[in-house]
């Protein structure tokens, strides 16, 4: 199943840049390497003038997520804290929706 996976990012109060953007510099690492890999990052992107994270995953279960999200350093080095908000949105072939369309216009 994909998902898509969007996760805000805050930099907290007392902590410097230096710190921050190292954080942040190895979850792009570990999440470029995981895309290109083969593993369950299919695509991921930063949305222009926003420190939010778009990605899509493909994942069997719900335990996937956790597992992708607590394998990132921004959780194994112990700062969850930045990612203020995080959603999983299920995604399904618009095709699938296109024929339950033709069902759902017969009223």
């Amino acid at each position: 199943m994909l998902v898509m996976m969007t996760a805000d990012i805050a930099k907290p109060e007392g902590c410097s840049n230096k710190e921050f953007f190292e954080v942040w510099r190895k979850e792009s690492v570990a999440a470029q390497a995981a895309a290109a890999d083969g593993g369950p990052i299919k695509g991921i992107w930063k949305v222009a003038g926003q420190y939010q994270i778009i990605a899509v995953m493909e994942i069997t279960d719900g335990e996937t997520i956790d597992e992708i999200v607590h394998s990132l350093p921004i959780w194994s080095e112990g700062f969850a804290h930045i990612v203020t908000n995080i959603t999983w949105k299920p995604l399904s072939p618009y095709d699938a929706w296109a024929e339950k369309l033709k069902e759902l216009a017969k009223g």
